[in-house]
């Protein structure tokens, strides 16, 4: 199985997200972790992974007669490359966007059923917004979020720090407008 087929299931993409962050992790961690996922699933979701080679064993240990397993992530398996991405057809990139979204979907349903789940105190967000931007500023955007988040994607759990989910999602509203000189209305 490649790795998009590997990344195109919501469970196995919300497994892949549960380990991100140099985690190291049990399936049976895993499983609390997903806790509206059946234990039998996430173990076959795993094995799948590790076949794949997107997670691979980090350590062994005899717990009760039993081997126990502690996975980490390839993170330079863990992702559609540029490559990849550009050879995609578009019912891939459908395929690909809506398994994202219910990944995205579960984990924020998983989030509100905790017992503590406060959206205004944690604070969460899920704003949408439209901006008009030529491509040169588009450019100039994303550099402008990477700059900020690639540096706080080596931040190590710790204490004081509370794991938190960033999806970031662009594309297009509509297409561009040609040869119209007026500006486009405001929000």
């Amino acid at each position: 199985m490649d790795t998009l087929e590997l990344l195109g299931h919501p469970v196995r993409l919300r497994i892949v997200h549960a380990m991100r962050g140099g985690r190291t992790l049990t399936t049976a961690q895993l499983g609390a972790l997903l806790p509206d996922v059946s234990k039998a699933m996430v173990y076959r979701h795993v094995d799948l992974l590790a076949a794949g080679g997107i997670l691979e064993v980090a350590d062994e240990r005899r717990v009760r007669g039993a081997v126990e397993r502690h996975y980490r992530l390839r993170r330079e398996r863990a992702s559609i490359d540029p490559a990849t991405a550009a050879s995609m057809s578009l019912d891939d990139h459908r395929r690909g966007f809506g398994v994202a979204v219910a990944a995205l979907v579960a984990e924020f349903n998983a989030y509100l059923d905790r017992d503590n789940a406060d959206p205004a105190v944690d604070p969460v967000g899920y704003q949408q917004h439209a901006i008009w931007l030529d491509r040169d500023e588009l450019t100039a955007l994303i550099s402008e979020l990477r700059a900020a988040i690639l540096p706080r994607l080596a931040n190590p759990a710790a204490p004081g720090r509370s794991r938190y989910l960033l999806s970031p999602i662009l594309f297009p509203g509509e297409p561009p407008a040609t040869g119209t000189t007026e500006a486009p209305p405001r929000e």
